[in-house]
């Protein structure tokens, strides 16, 4: 156990507090194909929580250097935009039970997302969660994004933690190493994917949802 007390919590967005990874996973594909490229679960899953420094060479690697990465990303954010319009966004099992038991118990709350500012504020807004957070950090906010420990060491600092003070909720592989690398408390919440083993190593627990995941903080506040 580590020798800090846990005083932080930071989370990651898309697939962890909102249901929004099987958007992507429905609108890379579709926004794709508009552009005549079959892309697969695969290739959404293997750029999942990445910043664009490496999402767009994964990218090209995939479907050739010719791939129009920033038309078919623009496209894919309409796709979800007009959806979300539409049906609205829906939050995953436990957020709020899990953030309003944090608050109670003096625990900092952070955001930490590869989406840009804008989204994300949209995003928390219509759910009625931004105002819960103490920082909200974002994927345009940091030089160099996930799985790099950026956007995690600036969240922490945004709190005033050590980042082995906090603990880190994220539910894709690059999300973990991200939050890992910066020293907080990895927590793996699977969404799409489940741990693969070479991840374990770096997780400080997994849980089914973020309602079982307050057990994580017993004894450790």
């Amino acid at each position: 156990m580590s020798e800090y007390k846990i005083k932080g919590a930071i989370f990651d967005m898309d697939g962890l507090l909102i249901d929004t990874e099987k958007l992507y996973l429905k609108y890379w594909k579709k926004a794709a194909a508009d552009f005549g490229y079959d892309m697969q679960d695969e290739h959404v899953f293997a750029i999942r929580s990445l910043s664009r420094t490496y999402s767009i060479p994964k990218l090209k690697g995939f479907f050739g250097e010719d791939f129009p990465t920033e038309e078919v990303r623009s496209r894919r954010t309409q796709y979800i935009a007009a959806h979300i319009e539409e049906h609205g966004i829906d939050v995953k099992k436990g957020m709020f039970e899990l953030l309003d038991f944090l608050r109670e118990n003096g625990i900092k709350l952070a955001v930490a997302t590869s989406t840009d500012r804008s989204r994300t504020l949209l995003y928390l807004n219509k759910i009625g969660a931004a105002d819960r957070f103490d920082a909200i950090i974002c994927g345009d906010m940091v030089k160099i994004g996930k799985p790099d420990p950026d956007i995690y060491l600036t969240a922490a600092e945004a709190l005033g933690l050590e980042p082995g003070e906090c603990a880190a909720f994220e539910d894709s592989p690059n999300g973990i190493i991200s939050a890992s690398s910066a020293g907080c408390k990895a927590i793996m919440i699977p969404d799409m994917t489940e741990p693969e083993e070479e991840l374990l190593s770096l997780l400080s627990g997994v849980y089914r949802d973020l309602e079982q995941a307050e057990d994580f903080f017993k004894g450790r506040m």
